[in-house]
This record gives C-alpha cells, structure tokens and sequence, in this order.
C-alpha cells in the first residue's frame, strides 16, 4: 500500500503504520473542514472557509503551514479550529509531498464512501445471511453493480500513474 485516504478514527493512523509502516497517510480534508465548521456560527462560515481554503489549497506545505499561522491570527474567535488543523497537520499535508494530480485522488474518502455506501444499499434488506460465502457474494454483486456506474476514465490517470512511478520507484518495481 502506497498511500492511504482516511478520515479522522481514532487509532486509524496507529494500525495502519503498524501493518504499512512505509505507506503515506493523507487524512481526509473534507472532513477536517466539516469537523472545523460544526463549531462555527453560521455567520461566520463563509469566510472562515475562505480563509481555510488558502491552508489546503497552497501550492507546497510551507505555504499551506503560513497560511495555517495566518489564520490562526484572524479566527482567534475559534480556537478549536485552529488548533485542530495544527494537531492533525502532520497527516493532512501529505498530499502536498505530491503533485496536483495525485493530490486530487487523495485528498478524500468520498470514493470510498461512495462504495460503502453501495454496499450498505444492498446489505441493509438483507436481515440475515445464511453463512460467510452469502455475504461475500452480496458483497462482490454490490461492487459489480458500483463498479457499472464508473464510465469515464479518470482524468489525467496516465500522468497519475507515470508519476506514482517516479515518486514510489522502488516500491512500484515488482508491479509494473
């Protein structure tokens, strides 16, 4: 595993450097955002996410990381938020160690959710299953049925790819 998206469980991070202790951990910033706005009036939503918006949407981490100290001068009326943000850095700038276009693939979980989602579509009538294999196969005919729905290509994915090779060369070597 090269890299993975999660959002904020507690103890993800511990069990997933245990088991991959070479992979890349990228936290999920839409979740960090909705975690950071329930504790914002709604008055003031907007702009706080404008001024959010300058931390992730920086073009390396030092920038990101002023805009960070920048914004914790302006909304010292949230502190939660700002702090939050400066806790969680060290896994929510990951994705800065990579260009724009992998950033895009792992900046959230929505994909993923998007697939539990599915899942727990089909799963949730079923009120029992026989045994273990029954499961499998309303699982596997779950991700046959989301696996329809993608069409297009994602964009930009041989650029993507000839990128992951670079920047995880010696990891990559087995598999291509």
């Amino acid at each position: 595993m090269l890299i993975f998206s999660v959002d904020n469980l507690t103890g993800i991070s511990e069990g997933i450097q245990s088991v991959y202790p070479r992979s890349e951990i990228q936290k999920c910033i839409v979740h960090q955002i909705r975690n950071s706005l329930r504790h914002v009036s709604w008055k003031d939503r907007k702009s706080l996410t404008t001024d959010l918006k300058k931390i992730y949407k920086a073009k390396t981490e030092q920038e990101g990381f002023s805009a960070l100290e920048d914004f914790e001068k302006s909304w010292k009326k949230y502190p939660y938020v700002s702090s939050s943000w400066r806790r969680n850095w060290g896994e929510l700038s990951t994705y800065f160690k990579f260009p724009k276009e992998i950033r895009s693939l792992i900046y959230t979980t929505n994909p993923i959710e998007n697939v539990n989602r599915g899942i727990k579509k089909l799963c949730k009538n079923k009120a029992v299953f026989p045994n273990e294999k029954a499961v499998f196969k309303v699982v596997y005919l779950a991700i046959v049925g989301i696996e329809k729905k993608w069409t297009c290509r994602l964009r930009d994915w041989s650029l993507i790819y000839s990128q992951l090779t670079i920047f995880c060369e010696e990891r990559l070597v087995n598999y291509l």
